[in-house]
């Protein structure tokens, strides 16, 4: 048994397409518009249908029956974009409004017809309230149902309950807005809504498939789906305005206690839990501060407090760090601080352990981090991300604590894998990969990565069989295969298997910081495996492989 069509007013504005044209693109909509999508008229104005362009005409047709005709494209972002103001307006006066499409949304019409003084005056209201809040001309139709009240709207039309079905009975088939089943049953003699709702439900799904059967509920008067109506979100900020300005750290440590316990009680009301938190600042001469907080597991009003108290200590006291860095400090005492949830969840979407808190020893970690962090400014304390980049040392970014752990230039993702056999280059491992996916930084060195990176590079030599050192062309040609490694003033190793080279050429459009070069992965007969770069002629050990 299904359930009876909720009451529903439905807004419409006519000709949608265009009025979103004339908002948006400042198209006159009194003169002859059309909107074409596919070369067919989707849209058109009311000069326009009084010419006799319609629905579903060609280009040049419409363009013959009116040749003064503005041709618009068609931009379904466009007409949403243009609609949201209409929608807004229609929420000041009613909750709980769903967009169907651009230029028509839906209400349950219990709610306004009860505080507005009926049905009646509530679409009188609403369409009041649209046309001076946006200029806009609308319609309103009230019946049992969405369907049913779209049609009603475009008659202006209050259906009395219980009447949709009588209403939809009298309508022809096209109403449904399916042109090849409206075709296809008027070929069969079905010309009316209320024809093809009495015939039986299994013999219209077994013609005319799941759609087919779909039609036939509206056509009787019911819907497939309650309204899913858009609600406002909750709004968890929390603000607190001070008449003089807060400039020491022990009244910034009460005013952020205090507020700390309002967004906590505030999102406890709505069961969310915040794991990132933003503390914005204003001054008594208007700069603006903000910072944003991060944390694993979900913020007590205790770990609010901490963090607010910990960003205002680091603003107001502007301590020097151990490498001289001072922290701006404000121009002014702080006059406004406001508290914003910038990432919440569900309160029950972190559990805590079996045995005590979840990560108890990680979160005394973070405490730890986050207050040096605050007392030393957010660019205090690191963390190092992999990057993008040609380089072991390009492809570490460094990410100031509780930030976004994602690379500036994120890189292709890593293969497993052991350094090539020996006398491979770096086009064939490129060949090799057979990943598919996004191509390599031209340079990049194959996986693994190296273990260690050297700080500095250390100078080393290259030997072929011969003792002849070992040198690279221009042309990425090797003179002989690499045999012995000499690394300072070490006893020379020697080389069992190599790759390479990988060239890199960088900024060679600007001749005073171009630099050219190639590594080399080479095995030791000792088991070490190490990263090699050679750089106008000379040898470099650049990093060591685990």
């Amino acid at each position: 048994m299904t359930a009876a069509p909720v009451r529903t007013l439905l807004l419409w504005c006519p000709d949608w397409p265009v009025l979103a044209a004339e908002i948006a693109d400042g198209v006159p909509a009194t003169e002859p518009v059309a909107v074409l999508h596919a070369n067919r008229v989707v849209a058109c104005s009311e000069r326009a249908r009084a010419e006799g362009v319609r629905r579903g005409l060609r280009r040049r047709e419409a363009q013959g029956r009116c040749p003064q005709l503005t041709v618009v494209e068609y931009d379904p972002g466009r007409d949403a974009r243009a609609f949201e103001p209409v929608v807004a307006a229609v929420e000041e006066v009613a909750a709980g409004v769903e967009v169907v499409r651009p230029g028509a949304c839906a209400l349950a019409a219990r709610g306004p017809s009860r505080y507005l003084g009926g049905e009646e005056a509530a679409a009188e209201r609403i369409v009041e309230h649209v046309a001076q809040s946006c200029a806009v001309e609308s319609q309103v139709g009230i019946a049992d149902g969405v369907f049913a009240a779209g049609l009603a709207a475009r008659d202006g039309r209050i259906v009395p309950p219980g009447g949709t079905s009588e209403f939809l009975a009298d309508l022809p088939v096209e109403a449904l807005g399916r042109p090849a089943l409206a075709d296809l049953l008027r070929r069969l003699g079905v010309r009316t809504l209320g024809g093809f709702a009495a015939l039986p439900a299994g013999d219209v799904l077994a013609r005319f498939g799941f759609d087919g059967a779909l039609a036939h509920r509206l056509a009787a008067g019911e819907d497939h789906r309650p309204l899913a109506v858009r609600q406002p979100p909750a709004d968890l900020t929390v603000t607190s305005d001070h008449d003089e300005p807060i400039d020491r750290v022990d009244a910034a440590a009460f005013a952020a206690r205090t507020l700390a316990e309002q967004l906590h009680e505030r999102l406890a009301a709505y069961g969310l839990a915040c794991t990132r938190l933003g503390i914005e600042a204003v001054t008594a001469h208007g700069q603006e501060l903000h910072r944003v907080w991060r944390h694993d597991g979900l913020l007590t009003a205790a770990a609010i407090a901490d963090r607010v108290r910990w960003q205002l200590d680091g603003w107001l006291s502007g301590s020097t760090g151990r490498g001289g860095a001072r922290p701006t400090r404000p121009t002014a005492g702080i006059i406004r601080l406001r508290l914003v949830p910038d990432g919440v969840l569900a309160q029950a979407g972190l559990q805590s352990g079996l045995w005590g808190e979840t990560g108890a020893e990680r979160e005394r970690a973070h405490r730890a981090l986050s207050r040096v962090q605050g007392i030393l400014g957010p660019e205090a304390v690191v963390t190092a991300v992999l990057g993008g980049g040609r380089s072991p040392a390009d492809q570490v970014q460094f990410v100031p604590w509780g930030d976004e752990r994602l690379p500036a230039r994120p890189g292709p993702p890593a293969l497993p894998g052991e350094p090539a056999a020996a006398g491979a280059t770096g086009t064939d491992r490129a060949a090799d990969r057979g990943d598919g996916g996004t191509p390599p930084w031209p340079g990049r060195l194959p996986p693994p990565a190296p273990a260690v990176v050297l700080p500095s590079p250390l100078a080393a030599t290259v030997h072929d069989a011969a003792g002849e050192p070992v040198v690279v062309s221009a042309r990425l040609a090797v003179s002989a295969a690499p045999a012995r490694l000499t690394v300072g003033t070490a006893r020379p190793a020697e080389i069992v298997g190599w790759a390479g080279p990988w060239p890199v050429d960088e900024r060679w459009w600007a001749p005073a910081e171009a630099r050219r070069r190639a590594r080399f992965q080479v095995c030791l007969a000792d088991g070490a495996a190490l990263l090699l770069a050679v750089e106008a002629g000379q040898w470099l050990v650049e990093a060591i492989y685990d």
